[in-house]
């Protein structure tokens, strides 16, 4: 299937000139040559018998050498180390590829842009990404791909395979990167620091879509409605607002919801489980975000600041409430009585006239109510808790509105 040669090249790097043996292997098929002989496994259009199968995933491969790569995703076996920083490596390529990575060799150039690359097969898969061309076809949903890897990638989606374990919860992933990513969420780890404001993450892609807020950039736009989107997904998010589409579904409830995201949230109610964790209390929230919300309640921090009164809030959406304060604005509207409201909160409740229901029932006398703020004030009539106390003659009431009723009876007192 191939022959394999021997090129000698040389670098002048740092001023001296490095003479270093690279084999190179050709295909007998498509007359190529590669760097790696397990390159020519990839190569599209081929229908080589595949002797080789793995017995973790079922995957067949064209040889012995492909099917050990294979089965280290597996082992965890890394057999090459780098003997500059003692870091192990699955292939003897990957050491190359490594070696070339601390030094400035960048042997491959890319007609086009003159851009530089590192591995030959890197610079066959840049030309594909340039020209378009996905020569690899998945045979479950005919999607096509520039890389081989990309397409093995994929199909674990539809075997629904996930070799990749998280050791702190037992999550699994189907990519190693995905693992890596959520490892960050059990060790804190933030190695990606924005420079306009110091504020660090966890993924690179995070860092450049924060670089965005800085420089107001929103690429994608909505035909609809002309609104900018820093991402694609987002857009695609935002235009179900016009469609009404709610894609993902709960098997649960049958709640239906717009972003899978959202459906993932919601199903941790079912299972009662809770990742994120507050390093300074130890309370446990289901969304990064509410953990993040949280802890502002530990550092006193109010980001948000209302342009008219200058007064602060933990959280963008309590200033767009607040806001509706200075304009005026009610956008939610009663089906029944035609009664607008600032808060769909404050709708929800008062719809509760309407239909009659009382939620909160009281455990002592089964006296129902429709909120659970009005059922806790209830109940300090049976415990005889009155939290809210006179500062001028030390009376306590259950009620804050008792409490300003009574402060009346002082008013000369206070106008003194």
């Amino acid at each position: 299937m191939f022959t394999k040669t021997s090129v000698r090249k040389s670098n002048l790097m740092a001023g001296k000139q490095n003479h270093t043996e690279e084999k190179t292997f050709h295909c007998l098929k498509c007359k190529g040559f590669f760097t790696n002989v397990s390159l020519i496994g990839q190569q599209p259009g081929q229908t080589e018998p595949r002797p080789y199968k793995c017995s973790e995933c079922h995957q067949t491969f064209i040889t012995k050498a492909l099917l050990k790569m294979d089965q280290q995703t597996y082992t965890g076996e890394k057999p090459c180390e780098c003997s500059e920083c003692n870091k192990a490596l699955n292939q003897k390529g990957e050491l190359a590829l490594h070696h070339r990575n601390n030094t400035t060799e960048n042997p491959y150039t890319f007609s086009e842009r003159d851009k530089t690359i590192k591995e030959k097969s890197d610079l066959s898969s840049h030309e594909r990404i340039q020209d378009g061309e996905k020569p690899y076809r998945c045979s479950e949903c005919n999607k096509t791909f520039s890389q081989n890897a990309n397409l093995r990638k994929h199909r674990k989606i539809h075997t629904g395979e996930k070799p990749y374990k998280c050791s702190e919860c037992d999550k699994a992933f189907n990519l190693k990167s995905s693992l890596s990513v959520h490892q960050k969420i059990h060790t804190g780890e933030k190695p990606y620091k924005c420079s306009e404001c110091d504020k660090a993450f966890s993924r690179k892609g995070s860092l450049r879509l924060h670089h965005m807020s800085h420089s107001g950039e929103t690429p994608y736009k909505c035909s609809e409605c002309d609104k900018g989107f820093r991402t694609k997904p987002q857009l695609m998010q935002h235009l179900k607002v016009h469609t009404g589409e709610k894609p993902y579904k709960c098997t649960e409830c049958d709640k239906t919801f717009k972003q899978k995201v959202a459906l993932s949230s919601h199903e941790r109610i079912h299972t009662g489980e809770k990742l994120y964790r507050c390093s300074d209390c130890n309370k446990d929230f289901r969304q990064k975000t509410h953990l993040i919300t949280h802890q502002r309640t530990h550092t006193g921090e109010k980001p948000y600041k209302c342009s008219e009164c200058v007064k602060c809030f933990i959280t963008k959406g309590k200033l767009i409430i607040h806001h509706r304060i200075h304009t005026g604005e009610k956008p939610y509207k009663c089906s029944e009585c035609e009664k607008y409201f600032s808060r769909t909160n404050d709708l929800s409740i008062h719809q509760k006239i309407h239909t009659g229901e009382k939620p909160y029932k009281c455990s002592q006398c089964e006296k129902a109510f429709i909120t659970k703020k009005d059922l806790m004030k209830h109940q300090r009539i049976h415990t005889g808790e009155k939290p809210y106390k006179c500062l001028v003659c030390s009376k306590a009431f259950n009620q804050k509105g008792r409490l300003l009723t009574h402060l009346r009876s002082h008013a000369s007192l206070l106008h003194v």
